[in-house]
């Protein structure tokens, strides 16, 4: 039953029967005929279907959280066994939301010289993707926003506290500053990244506090974009620090801390919250717990 539950979890989550046989890389007539036979062992109807998805009936949207749940734990078993036989080892999914890549980084290159025999795939997703992705089991694990949005029952490590840097030319009026105030970014010509991001709308809370509302005539769904539209000249943007600094490091621009903000917000690891976690994924939120700078 384990790979018809598995059919069931990615129609789930892609809403189309295609798109769900592509991921798994099967026939779609393979894939409706597995539904079809889950449905027939339950004794209920899961998807609504006509000529297309239709969606999941009462019955399915029930099925689904233990459908994720039995795959969760057949992984979890397959796991501890590999653990007992090999040692530490496998594969390890993290996504991560754009702004913490260094952080995300810096974990991997640490969790990789203890455990050199666990491979890990690091994604760049939004913090909404990260939580759906965890729900899923697209991923073994997230580095997200713990504090600022809602995110279910799950595990957390916090890793650092996020502060914002103004990044611009070395032309700008602020270039040679100490430090800016929020209030002062009124009327600059702003690049921000779009606002599906958590960063995005934590920063518009932030300019919202000294009642502005920022002239933003670049989005992009990434900071090395908004590095580079600063770098070329004339723009400016906000960056959380550690992020900020490093990809500014050789180039001819200006990190200046930005002051009169509200606290700020704690980012760290997230993981399916469960009892007892994985070997691999306890040793990563270990790992994380040793990292962290949260007092």
């Amino acid at each position: 039953m384990l790979d018809k539950l598995e059919m069931f979890i990615a129609v789930a989550r892609e809403g189309h029967f295609g798109r769900a046989a592509s991921s798994l890389g099967i026939t779609q007539p393979s894939l409706s005929n597995g539904i079809k036979h889950l449905e027939e062992q339950l004794g209920v109807q899961l998807v609504f279907r006509g000529s297309r998805y239709g969606g999941l009936t009462p019955e399915g949207q029930a099925a689904l959280v233990w459908a994720r749940r039995i795959v969760g734990d057949s992984r979890q078993l397959k796991e501890e066994m590999r653990f007992k036989r090999h040692g530490l080892s496998g594969r390890l999914r993290v996504a991560v939301i754009p702004t913490a890549l260094t952080w995300a980084a810096r974990l991997a290159a640490k969790f990789s010289a203890k455990h050199p025999n666990v491979r890990l795939t690091i994604l760049s997703r939004t913090s909404v993707e990260i939580l759906s992705m965890l729900d899923n089991l697209d991923v073994d694990a997230g580095i997200s926003y713990l504090d600022n949005e809602p995110m279910g029952r799950v595990s957390t490590e916090p890793l650092y506290e996020e502060r914002y840097l103004l990044v611009c030319d070395a032309a700008s009026r602020f270039a040679a500053r100490d430090s800016v105030g929020w209030e002062e970014l009124r009327a600059q010509r702003l690049c921000l990244l779009t606002p599906d991001m958590q960063n995005r709308r934590i920063i518009n809370r932030n300019f919202a506090d000294v009642d502005i509302d920022p002239e933003t005539w670049v989005e992009a769904n990434s900071t090395v974009v908004l590095m580079a539209m600063v770098a070329q000249g004339g723009w400016m943007t906000v960056m959380p620090e550690d992020s900020a600094r490093f990809l500014a490091s050789g180039k001819a621009v200006c990190t200046i801390p930005l002051h009169g903000a509200a606290t700020p917000h704690v980012v760290g690891l997230v993981a399916p919250w469960r009892e007892p976690h994985t070997p691999v994924l306890d040793a990563l939120l270990r790992e994380a717990r040793q990292l962290s700078t949260v007092k």
